[in-house]
């Protein structure tokens, strides 16, 4: 997402025992919201903005209203904004607000299956959920959950996409099961496939498993709003026998072909401008600057920050724009960041890739730091680099990751295209691995598979359209 710039000055250690910390932090306290409007302008803001695609957005229109009028509650009014983000995300207000990614709309792959999730959230709200908890309020405080979340411990590095993105304050296991069982009905009076809600669940766990390097499908991955409580195996196998319950699987429709030529063309992943993650390197064509994390390393473009870990999370980084104070050197911007830890000393002056930088050195008990200032044209980026004590290659991988901090070009930064959602149709003789390597993505065979639905030994059909996702 964007990075933000932090005020060096006064940062000091309480910023960085809240990344770094071995101890769990509490998020602070969600700043008190009063109105309606500035509710939602605030949550709209902290996933990106709103996400214009006209057709899109009248399919899911006019599939609200036939969920709306198959609930106990057909009088209510929605008012449905897509969200800017490549999250799995979907969730309603009180106050009518209905909101949906165009992550989630893009993991969808049909119209019962994308109403099952808006069915779910409604549910939520017609059943008053919301009413029994106080989590609304903590929307404007993602950001700090990501940071506080994210490094503090070994498993989070298997968790670092599903955190920052995912951990959203969550309804109890019963409220999930009831919501699922009511969304279900839902989805059948409304004409939808009541099967779309399993099909979306086992989606939704392929993926989180996906994004998380958990085998194909298997639970026990991090936690994920949609799939947390309780467990999505356990969802999936309730959703299927209440559909089954209502009826033999063929009953109702899915649309899929009007379902894709809606979706044909939808953003996918980070904007360029705001940050792209390639594997293990990170460019931001706004500010025009990149970095390319050691190999294996997962990297999280968060919105304040790009968070790392290591396979084992046993190294981690974090690379931020500061604001450094009047008069405030690159030395005094790696001093601000621990301010009584660093070592005296080792500060260091140097160049990078032509750019002006600083580095120092601190260590704690059970971590110690590697922390850099570079500066590319007025703007200031801060690296710090965790690793344990008995990690003898730390500095190398720390200085690597560290050369490889550079300024883009121009016309470099134009290259940077915006990834998209394309709906292709199977020629004679195709394969799943021939349509995957149209994909322009990170393991493209295993990604095309979960977004389409496929498993490992699914035949690609002749004539049958599909997603993948390219320039």
């Amino acid at each position: 997402m964007r990075l933000a710039a932090l005020a060096a000055t006064g940062l000091g250690l309480a910023g960085c025992n809240m990344i770094f910390g071995s101890e769990p932090r509490t998020p602070p306290a969600a700043p008190t919201v009063t109105g309606v409007d500035t509710e939602h302008e605030q949550l709209v803001a902290s996933f990106g903005g709103a996400y214009s695609a006209p057709q899109t957005q009248a399919l899911i229109e006019e599939m609200t209203r036939k969920l709306v009028a198959a609930t106990e509650r057909p009088d209510a009014r929605y008012r449905l904004t897509i969200l800017d983000s490549p999250a799995i995300n979907a969730f309603a207000l009180p106050t009518g607000r209905l909101y949906v990614t165009r992550g989630l709309i893009a993991l969808a792959n049909d119209k019962s299956e994308l109403a099952a999730v808006m069915a779910h959230e409604i549910a939520h709200v017609t059943l008053a959920h919301a009413a029994a908890r106080t989590e609304l309020e903590a929307r404007s405080v993602l950001v700090s959950r990501v940071v506080s979340d994210v490094l503090r411990d070994q498993r989070a590095s298997a968790s670092i996409r599903e955190t920052s993105r995912f951990d959203f304050a969550s309804f109890s296991r019963a409220q999930e099961l009831e919501a699922d069982a009511v969304s279900v009905r839902t989805l059948a009076g409304a004409g939808f496939d009541p099967f779309g809600a399993a099909r979306f669940l086992t989606a939704l766990d392929r993926w989180v498993a996906l994004e998380s390097g958990l085998p194909d499908g298997g639970d026990g991955g991090p936690p994920s709003r949609l799939a947390t409580h309780p467990s999505t195996p356990e969802r999936v196998s309730e959703a299927r026998n209440a559909a089954r319950r209502i009826g033999a699987p063929g009953l109702g429709t899915d649309d899929r072909d009007i379902y894709l030529a809606a979706v044909d063309g939808i953003a996918w992943g980070e904007d360029p401008r705001d940050g792209l993650v390639r594997g293990s390197r990170y460019v931001n064509a706004r500010l025009r600057i990149a970095f390319s994390a050691p190999d294996g390393f997962t990297l999280d473009n968060a919105s304040r920050a790009v968070l790392g870990a290591s396979p084992d999370g046993e190294r981690r980084l974090m690379f931020d724009a500061v604001e450094p104070g009047d008069g405030q050197s690159l030395a005094d911007v790696v001093r601000a960041t621990w301010t009584d830890a660093v070592e005296t000393g080792t500060v260091e002056e140097t160049t990078i890739n032509g750019l002006p930088a600083a580095v120092a050195s601190s260590r704690g008990d059970a971590w110690h730091f590697r922390v850099a200032a570079v500066q590319a044209g007025e703007a200031v980026y801060r690296l710090i680099f965790a690793f344990r004590p008995s990690d003898p290659g730390a500095e190398a991988a720390f200085r690597a990751t560290l050369s490889s901090v550079r300024a883009i070009s121009e016309t470099e930064a134009t290259t940077l295209t915006r990834l998209r959602v394309r709906v292709i149709t199977a020629s004679p003789g195709d394969t799943l691995e021939t349509l995957a390597a149209r994909m322009q993505t990170d393991k493209p065979v295993e990604t095309f598979r979960t977004l389409n639905g496929l498993f490992e030994h699914t035949r690609i059909e002749a004539g049958r359209r599909y997603k993948i996702v390219t320039g």
